[in-house]
């Protein structure tokens, strides 16, 4: 499950998101972002503020209209599971063990969904519940490994695309954006003056790790996937000055 298209591209697709202005958007994201992992299936899926089902994804029509038709919404253990967790699941820690289960999950494999997924349960506003899902079929060393690698990125797509769907829903007013601290602005500043961690943690007379801690911060604060494009993002939005 090797990267295949360069570094670069991820951060297109996500500037590509962030231009979306309908749900069409989210889908050719989630499109790209399979072609990028290279994996089975890339979906992202909730319920708004009427109740009404919203998801983009690359699952297949025929599994979506089987899904509906047989009401698997009920026995789906990765709905089930994540519901209760905040944190992401590995869909074999999931309960498998009632027969429902059992077939749920060789119907969901013989409609080519996979034998591995990963899903990450995003709480918004009002008791929003949304799911941020890839999976795949490969053995589990295969994907433990892919897991491990990703995990971190996989999470801040979560909630970029949980993000841009809030932003989409029709009359709905948009969430005010988080300052950066202080602190944080100094540390993007100094990055983007072109010094390294090492000259910014000694600059700011704090340790690397806290200023690790600062920039990661300012990361998510921004949506962004990486230091440089958080840069790119602060300086964009003025928030910092060079």
């Amino acid at each position: 499950m090797d990267h295949a298209l360069t570094s670069s591209s991820l951060d297109e697709i996500l500037e590509q998101l962030e231009c979306a202005q309908a749900f069409q958007g989210l889908q050719a994201a989630s499109e790209a972002l399979r072609t990028y992992y290279n994996v089975g299936h890339i979906v992202y899926h909730w319920v708004n503020s009427n109740g009404e089902p919203i998801g983009c994804g690359t699952y297949d029509r025929a599994w979506i209209d089987r899904y509906v038709e047989k009401g698997y919404l009920r026995a789906d253990p990765v709905i089930l599971g994540c519901s209760q967790r905040f944190q992401p699941v590995d869909w074999k820690l999931l309960d498998w063990s009632s027969k429902p289960s059992r077939t749920f999950q060789k119907d969901a494999i013989d409609h080519g969904v996979g034998n591995q997924g990963y899903s990450i349960p995003i709480r918004g506003p009002n008791g929003q519940f949304a799911l941020f899902t890839v999976s795949h079929t490969c053995d589990d060393d295969e994907w433990s490994k892919f897991i491990e690698i990703n995990r971190k990125d996989l999470l801040l797509l979560a909630h970029y695309f949980n993000k841009k769907a809030l932003e989409l829903e029709p009359g709905r007013k948009p969430d005010a954006a988080q300052p950066l601290s202080p602190r944080e602005i100094e540390a993007m500043t100094l990055l983007a003056m072109g010094h390294s961690r090492a000259q910014a943690a000694n600059m700011l007379a704090i340790s690397e790790n806290t200023l690790r801690v600062y920039i990661e911060s300012a990361r998510h604060k921004l949506g962004a996937m990486n230091t440089t494009h958080a840069v790119a993002r602060a300086m964009a939005r003025g928030v910092i000055v060079v």
